[in-house]
Order: structure tokens, then C-alpha cells, then sequence
């Protein structure tokens, strides 16, 4: 398995996030929260026993509890400091699940996979802990996410320095995702993107709020070197060159993946079986049916 996150550097970033407590900065966790409350409150089931994977906040575990589908919750963070007042959380790595199997009716993950090394090795533990007939639900940060400051930061590193190293990393699009779903297993998979466009005072005011999300550069092969004043004062005016409005505000793009699928049970429609239509499409369509000649 290829290391590309850096997990103890995460664990320490969100840890610092958390200290400072920015409740600003944590909009796009709150967005995707409210998102996927509102995909399970117009699902037909009801989840006796549901787990959050990772949340950091635990909005998206309040928002779900709060549409009523939910008999019990359970949370699951890298460490017990990420609990809230008289709140137990169960401490565990972020690509290991402590969950038996066939244990839950459903998982809720709010923006953590897409740091994950083994991606596809967790969502076979996802499926392996839903019970049959289980939902998966995720919201996963995807590809265009910070394309803005992707860009600047390469343009300014090979401007200054003539070589550049990874400075954002790598997120996935909708088709790999879809792929992971079929391969762990999920059936009746559903997987949509939509893109939010934040706006910044600067490159500096972004740079804040990716620290206090904890969303800084983890990756394992980043370059040790420390970033000047220079550099980032540079890249500040790439950026308001390439991707300022005309007010003079700066465009930060975020897309998030947004994934449900089930575990298979006999109860969930099926495709069916090629040559088993009863009717033609061209008489449904009402249009007269030509054979191809051979």
C-alpha cells in the first residue's frame, strides 16, 4: 500500500483545530452535515443503530439524530478529546474500524475519506460492519477542490524556484468513487458532486481557514522546507491576478462527493434479466421499429 497521507501529521492538525475552536471555519463541514441529513430524512427506513465515522465537530451526528431515523448513535474519532461535554467517543485510527461485523443499520462518514491511504480497504470495512440491508452515506471532498490555490502555488514554487513539490493534495472524482462502491460490494449506489465557491479577502485569509480545518498539506512526501514570507506574498498576487473578482475578492473552489449505497438484501430491486421485457421500447415510444440489416 502507497503512503500518501501522513496520519500522525492529520491527527495532530485536527487536534490543533479543535483548539482553536474556529465555528467559522468549520462551514464546509456544516454544509456537508446538512446535506446528508437531509438525504437520510427522505429515506423510507428507520437506522436502530447508526455510527459517525470521523466527524470532528459531530454535526453531522447532531443533524442526523435530529431528522428522527436514528434509534442510537454511536461516534468514532481518532482520539476522546474530540468528544463533547458528558460525550463518549470510540478512539480509533482513521482507516481502522473498531465495529463488529453485520453490527450497524448505517454509516455516516462527513469529509474524512479522502485522506485515507487504504481508501478502498475501508470501504470494505464500511460494508463488512453495515448489517444486510445497511446505508452508506459519505460526503467526500472532490476533484476541483482548491484547483485555485492548486494552480497558484505550483505557478509561484516553479516562478521562484524553477522546481515545485506537492503542496494540495490529490482528491478524487465521481467515476473512482462509484468504482470503490461496486468493488466493496454496495448495491443501488448513488453518487452526485455539487461545487461550492467560497470568497476571500486574500490567499492569507483562505490559508487561515484551511488551518483551523485542519486541512493543510498532510501529504507524506511533502518538502520539509519551510515557505517564505516572500512565497506567500507572491502567491497572494498571482492568486488576485488569476481568480480575484472584480471587487477584488479572491475565489476558493470546494466540491464534495456525495455517496450513498446499500448493503445487498433481498428485499432491494434488481435489474432485470436481459430478453425478460414484456413490452418493446419502440411501442412505448410510439415509433415504428426497423431491423438492421446484416
Amino acid at each position: 500500500m502507497e503512503i500518501v497521507f501522513d496520519q500522525s501529521l492529520l491527527a495532530a492538525r485536527k487536534r490543533r483545530a479543535l483548539r482553536q475552536g474556529d465555528e467559522k471555519a468549520a462551514f464546509l463541514l456544516d454544509i456537508a452535515a446538512e446535506e446528508l441529513a437531509e438525504r437520510l430524512a427522505v429515506t423510507e427506513r428507520h437506522f436502530d443503530e447508526a455510527v459517525e465515522l470521523h466527524g470532528v465537530t459531530g454535526i453531522a451526528a447532531r443533524m442526523a439524530l435530529a431528522t428522527g431515523k436514528i434509534g442510537h448513535l454511536s461516534r468514532v474519532e481518532t482520539e476522546a478529546g474530540f468528544a463533547a461535554p458528558g460525550e463518549t467517543v470510540i478512539a480509533a485510527p482513521l482507516e481502522e474500524l473498531p465495529l463488529q461485523a453485520e453490527s450497524v443499520n448505517l454509516v455516516l462518514s462527513p469529509l474524512s475519506l479522502h485522506v485515507t491511504n487504504d481508501t478502498p480497504g475501508v470501504f470494505i470495512q464500511i460494508r463488512r460492519a453495515l448489517k444486510a440491508d445497511g446505508l452508506f452515506l459519505a460526503a467526500i471532498p472532490g476533484l476541483g477542490t482548491l484547483q485555485e490555490l492548486r494552480d497558484v502555488l505550483l505557478a509561484t514554487e516553479v516562478e521562484l524556484t524553477g522546481g515545485a513539490s506537492p503542496r494540495v493534495i490529490p482528491f478524487a472524482d465521481v467515476r473512482d468513487v462509484g468504482g470503490l462502491l461496486q468493488r466493496a460490494g454496495f448495491t443501488l449506489p448513488v453518487i452526485d458532486a455539487e461545487t461550492y465557491t467560497v470568497r476571500y479577502d486574500s490567499l492569507f485569509a483562505l490559508m487561515r481557514d484551511l488551518r483551523a480545518m485542519g486541512m493543510t498539506n498532510p501529504l507524506a512526501d511533502r518538502s520539509r522546507k519551510p515557505l517564505t514570507r516572500a512565497f506567500f506574498l507572491r502567491a497572494a498576487e498571482i492568486y488576485a491576478e488569476r481568480y480575484s473578482d472584480p471587487d477584488g475578492r479572491i475565489r476558493a473552489t470546494f466540491s464534495i462527493i456525495y455517496v450513498s449505497g446499500w448493503t445487498p438484501h433481498e428485499s432491494q430491486q434488481k435489474p432485470l434479466r436481459p430478453g425478460s421485457a414484456k413490452a418493446r421500447l419502440a411501442d412505448a415510444l410510439k415509433v415504428e421499429e426497423h431491423k438492421l440489416k446484416q
